[in-house]
């Protein structure tokens, strides 16, 4: 069952993850439908398979379980985690959706959510950020940056755009790679005559945004082109590399709030 919101801004689907199949801004359609490998619910699975769209990655997005324990299993307005619930709803506007989240947990839950968005973008799309923006690179970033990668780190730093110029989603080029811009809550992606900003707000945790930028280079067996701009909670993709400052913290109350901001215009 698919369920359209109101305005068809946007469309979810909760029978798969609560996944967004649909977002609606500026006159156009923002998310990538998928390269296909997979058709119908997730549910049950373990290993993620990327059906486009956005997903919600709950307590962690890599690691375990991979991409979240929420893209597996159904999805009404609220969804069960361990312990954790999570509810979400929207609000749209006119070309502007707001999506406010809800999280009751134990009283220091940590965890890191991330709202998984594949984005539809052709080669030559801009992605800005603010200039000075520290940037996490990762692992399979290693073959394509100008230094060798320190030993057993989970990730290097560098300030965005980075030696990989990830301001731009370019052509096919065999390469992949994720990325984190540490406390970053804004994004904005310009692509064929129209701009989507992203933003969140969540006062008191880490906000930050990821960033997966696949240009044919995954999988390594049948690779397919995907951008992943991920307005997130934490400045890690994993939680468990999680330092002390890195991960979003449920306050004593037990009950956490945040609200993600999406606007798109003609330029």
């Amino acid at each position: 069952m698919v369920t359209h919101q109101p305005n068809r801004t946007v469309t979810v689907d909760p029978t798969d993850g609560g996944r967004w199949t649909s977002l609606q801004l500026g006159g156009r359609e923002w998310l990538w439908a998928g390269p296909g490998l997979v058709t119908g619910p997730r549910t049950g699975l373990a290993t993620f398979i990327d059906a486009g769209g956005v997903d919600e990655c709950f307590p962690t997005v890599r690691g375990f379980p991979d991409h979240g324990g929420l893209w597996n299993q159904p999805w009404d307005t609220s969804v069960t985690y361990n312990d954790a619930i999570l509810t979400r709803a929207f609000t749209p506007g006119t070309d502007t959706l707001a999506v406010d989240y809800h999280l009751e947990a134990v009283p220091g839950y940590r965890f890191v959510w991330a709202a998984h968005a594949l984005l539809d973008c052709d080669p030559g799309a801009i992605i800005s950020a603010a200039p000075g923006t520290e940037c996490r690179l990762y692992p399979e970033a290693e073959p394509w940056l100008p230094w060798s990668w320190p030993d057993d780190d989970p990730w290097v730093t560098a300030v965005w755009p980075t030696p990989l110029d990830l301001g731009v989603f370019g052509p096919t080029d065999g390469t992949a790679a994720g990325a984190v811009l540490v406390d970053c809550p804004t994004v904005s992606v310009r692509d064929r005559g129209a701009e989507l900003t992203m933003t969140l707000s969540c006062p008191g945790q880490p906000v930050s945004t990821a960033l997966w930028r696949n240009q044919g280079g995954f999988p390594a067996d049948a690779p397919y082109r995907s951008l992943g701009v991920e307005p997130m909670l934490g400045r890690v993709f994993d939680l468990a590399t999680a330092g002390p400052d890195d991960a979003a913290v449920v306050p004593a109350s037990g009950e956490l709030t945040w609200r993600l901001t999406l606007s798109a215009r003609s330029v």
